[in-house]
């Protein structure tokens, strides 16, 4: 089946098959690597897009249900002057890398939760990242990463920054 839908902030189309998940469609159709494949079952974020604007798993969305919407990956987020978006500046800054396979998902989740919530607690943090999983670090300096990118990001736009 043929779908139409906007990625990154370009219309595309796709020939898919029914059980072809949305993150095999980035991955293998479109070349876009930065989402990553985890655990194949939704359970550790490393899949992590953005769907009309909500933070969606692709690892297990069939991809016909994009039909129509909208997504964008983490290739998506800068700005279309090529400027880092707040979120993943302010994970560099804050050292809140390491392996890095995670990152993609946690600056998705984290854009999500900042469009929502522009002054989240630590506990609000925290929730909304239980979701994601990294084995590389304690969450401490990711936590610090998005209460500095919801300061960044105050008085911008919350996907470009």
């Amino acid at each position: 089946m043929e779908i139409r839908f906007t990625l990154n902030g370009r219309s595309v189309t796709a020939e898919v098959e029914k059980r072809q998940t949305l993150l095999s469609l980035i991955r293998d159709h479109f070349h876009l690597t930065g989402t990553k494949y985890g655990c194949g079952t939704g359970d550790c974020g490393a899949c992590k897009v953005l769907l009309d604007g909500q933070a969606v798993t692709s690892c297990n969305l069939p991809s016909y249900r994009v039909d129509g919407r909208s997504v964008v990956t983490i290739e998506g987020i800068n700005g279309e002057d090529g400027s880092l978006h707040p979120v993943p500046q302010a994970f560099l800054d804050a050292g809140a890398v390491q392996c890095g396979f995670c990152t993609p998902g946690m600056v998705i989740q984290s854009i999500d939760l900042l469009g929502r919530n522009p002054d989240p607690h630590e506990e609000e943090i925290r929730e909304a990242l239980k979701h994601n999983i990294c084995r590389c670090t304690g969450y401490v300096k990711i936590v610090q990463a998005v209460q500095n990118a919801a300061e960044l990001m105050k008085g911008k736009d919350g996907l470009h920054g």
